[in-house]
């Protein structure tokens, strides 16, 4: 008889979490997982999935829009939050079930409730204790709202998944990645959107000509970009809210939401008790492995603070299971050339270095762009570029980063990143016959380097 309950505990039921049990079930080990809340984590309940449902319902608006340019006769259109709120909900809880019946098929004691660490190999649930041979961190990050007067009127992504009714004006507070696509998304869906960053420029770590690029097409749009500005303070008026900026101007809106970062999941779990290391923002710190310095206790995901990427957290627990039940056989992680998306109005999807980055580490680099109206808007009229840009070694070398600003963005960087993974070469992207008339041609017949 094994002296632990199990080979493997994992806490937290998200996708990092869910994918190194199914794999650890898969290569004999027995398997458990704790959950408190809905199964799949932040990107099935409150993360990717609505938000990308969310981002699918504010294109419609446009898409009504263009319709007439091509032929159809579209009637009054109305739209309804709370039937999107509805379906959205309706898909949430089937993918729930989908985790829960994964789980049971690979064999996997699901166990409800929190789990917390009484040791390096020992949890307690609801009161119950399990012991596991190895224990695995899972728990993802929550939203952080920093404090200052009036902060307890704002809410987060969480909360705007579940909204009662739309307002018809908001403060949409950050300048990262769930800022930028919720102010596009509450703005294509008719409220007046205000967007405050604190910086000279949202989505710190993009590309600057990316970054530069959609702030023109959002305010374009209508968005009002306010860059360099920071609240000092929130006052309930009635049933709105007066946003004081420290410039001493101020903003009226009804809705007030932040987003201005995340902090790993790890308050509470018992890990300082363990004896396991954590950063100053509550990060788990682990090696190559994912292993803490307690040797039976691993983590992953965001509350690892790497890339806060689902894709990335399913990689890191294919590695984890692989490492301590497989044969080692999977490389260890490597996170260059992740590819990742922005589902903002227009989309910005990216692999690779930036140019500042190239620069900084190849010095010498030859950089193509391209800027254009994409075919579809020659007959809309609408007033939209598509922006696409290389970063290369000189002379036709390697593709060190690839860039795009413009519609279904995600899904032609996606395969362009398999190609950059592969170590393609500008001369390799020359010699590829571009499909026409697509906008991702444009990456393969781009031939003069910008001077």
């Amino acid at each position: 008889m094994s002296e632990y309950d199990f080979d493997f505990f994992v806490i937290g039921a998200g996708s990092g979490g869910v994918r190194a049990a199914r794999m650890a079930a898969g290569h004999g080990a027995r398997v458990a997982v704790a959950e408190d809340k809905d199964l799949g984590g932040t990107c099935v309940n409150v993360g990717c999935v609505p938000k990308k449902l969310f981002t699918y319902s504010a294109h419609y608006a446009g898409d009504f829009e263009d319709a007439a340019a091509y032929g159809w006769e579209v009637g009054a259109c109305g739209f309804h939050w709370d039937q999107l709120i509805a379906n959205k909900n309706t898909e949430i809880r089937r993918l729930n079930g989908v985790y829960g019946r994964l789980m049971d098929e690979a064999g996997i004691s699901l166990i409800r409730g929190r789990a917390i660490l009484t040791g390096p190999n020992a949890v307690t649930v609801e009161g119950s204790e399990y012991t596991a041979k190895y224990i695995l961190v899972a728990t993802g990050s929550r939203p952080v709202v920093p404090d200052f007067p009036g902060n307890e009127h704002v809410i987060t992504s969480d909360e705007a998944f579940h909204l009662a009714a739309l307002p018809e004006r908001m403060v949409m507070v950050g300048g990262g990645y769930i800022a930028v696509e919720f102010a596009g998304i509450f703005h294509s869906l008719g409220v007046a959107v205000t967007q405050l960053y604190r910086g000279p420029l949202f989505l710190r770590g993009f590309d600057n000509d990316l970054r530069e690029m959609l702030a023109v097409e959002m305010r374009k749009q209508g968005v009002d970009l306010r860059f360099e500005s920071q609240v000092a303070k929130i006052e309930k008026q009635g049933k709105a809210f007066q946003v004081t900026l420290k410039d001493g101007s101020a903003v009226e809106a009804d809705l007030v939401m932040y987003a201005t970062g995340r902090a790993p999941n790890t308050k509470g779990l018992g890990l300082e008790v363990a004896g396991v290391d954590l950063a100053e923002n509550g990060a788990v710190k682990v090696d190559n492995h994912f292993c803490s310095n307690v040797p039976s206790v691993y983590a992953l995901g965001d509350v690892i603070d790497r890339v806060q990427l689902t894709p990335v957290a399913i990689t890191e627990a294919m590695c984890v299971a692989d490492h301590l039940f497989g044969e080692g056989a999977l490389a260890d992680m490597s996170y260059d050339n992740i590819p990742s998306a922005v589902f903002s109005h227009p989309n910005l999807a990216t692999v690779g270095l930036t140019e500042e980055e190239a620069r900084r580490r190849f010095g010498e680099v030859e950089v193509y762009v391209s800027s254009f109206m994409a075919l579809k808007h020659t007959l809309t009229g609408r007033d939209e570029n598509t922006f696409m840009k290389l970063v290369t070694e000189p002379g036709a070398g390697r593709v060190l980063g690839l860039h795009m600003m413009g519609e279904a963005a995600g899904e032609i960087v996606q395969g362009f990143a398999v190609a950059m993974t592969c170590g393609a070469t500008k001369a390799q992207f020359d010699a590829t016959i571009g499909i026409h008339p697509t906008s991702a041609e444009e990456f393969v017949t781009l031939r003069t380097p910008r001077e």
